[in-house]
């Protein structure tokens, strides 16, 4: 995965993603949108034939730190579920 910053200023932040499935990102923008801080957070894919997708944050604090926290609370989510399902309860 490539990321690139498109914008960025105090408040609102612009990346650019390549070689990223989008399901990876809406996981992200699900998590950022738990923030009562993030007033818009928004993913689209930008073009198929290319695998570029961009995202777009905006939030009344900063929306890297918020990011960051995003991907955290993702990878713990993942992390759970995972030893859900080492624990061999569903059949």
């Amino acid at each position: 995965m490539k990321v690139e910053a498109i914008s960025s200023t105090a408040n609102e932040v612009g990346l650019s993603f390549t070689d990223v499935d989008i399901a990876t990102l809406y996981i992200i923008q699900h998590e950022l949108q738990k923030n009562p801080d993030v007033e818009f957070v928004g993913v689209i894919l930008k073009h198929p034939l290319t695998n570029e997708c961009w995202m777009r944050v905006t939030s009344k604090s900063d929306p890297k730190q918020n990011i960051r926290d995003a991907v955290d609370a993702a990878i713990i989510s993942a992390n759970e579920m995972k030893d859900i399902m080492a624990m061999d309860v569903l059949v």
